[in-house]
């Protein structure tokens, strides 16, 4: 689904007469999330075109990646737990229980009892679930350099390095805010 419901982005002119209205309006602050947000629909469409072929979602996906990275980093297989795969992922633990769940049915994860908590579970990928894997990433691979192919690699590092000072930003959000929200109140 899109994170930004307009096909269409407003001309810059009509952002300066908006921000006439609402003085808060930053046209060019605004130009740029209009386009960070419809830039990045795109890009997922992008994956999840080619992911659809293969019957597999952005968030099973994910879990897939979230193991195997993990696989990868250990240089051999580690199971995670749930709350791990939540924390990797970016999403509830009852989410990754339902994309656990259709994994599992599929056949590309098994879940085990945990070696030191029989309460716990850890959740591991299947020779199926690689396989599947091998099939997904080397497509997957080259859509991405296809899709970012258009930019130099010193304009890759520099909008890394942009993305990376938003991704700050935002991580700050609940603090300013509550702390933006104190002034106003205090205003009034």
């Amino acid at each position: 689904m899109p994170l930004l419901m307009l096909k269409d982005l407003p001309r810059y002119e009509c952002l300066l007469e908006a921000a006439r209205e609402y003085p808060d309006l930053d046209p060019s602050a605004t130009e740029v999330f209009l386009n960070l947000l419809r830039t990045g629909d795109e890009a997922f469409r992008v994956t999840e075109d080619h992911l659809a072929q293969h019957d597999i979602t952005h968030g099973r996906f994910g879990v897939l990646m979230a193991l195997w990275g993990n696989c990868h980093r250990e240089g051999r297989e580690t199971p995670l737990g749930p709350a791990e795969i939540a924390e990797r992922t970016g999403v509830t633990r009852a989410t990754v229980t339902g994309l656990v769940d259709t994994l599992e049915r599929a056949g590309f994860v098994a879940r085990t009892p945990h070696s030191d908590d029989r309460r716990m579970t850890s959740v591991a990928l299947t020779l199926a679930g690689e396989a599947v894997l091998a099939k997904i990433l080397p497509e997957h691979f080259r859509q991405m350099a296809w899709l970012m192919g258009t930019l130099t690699e010193s304009e890759r590092k520099a909008f890394v390095q942009l993305l990376t000072k938003v991704m700050a930003r935002a991580a700050e959000r609940p603090v300013a805010v509550a702390e933006e929200l104190a002034v106003a109140a205090a205003r009034v």
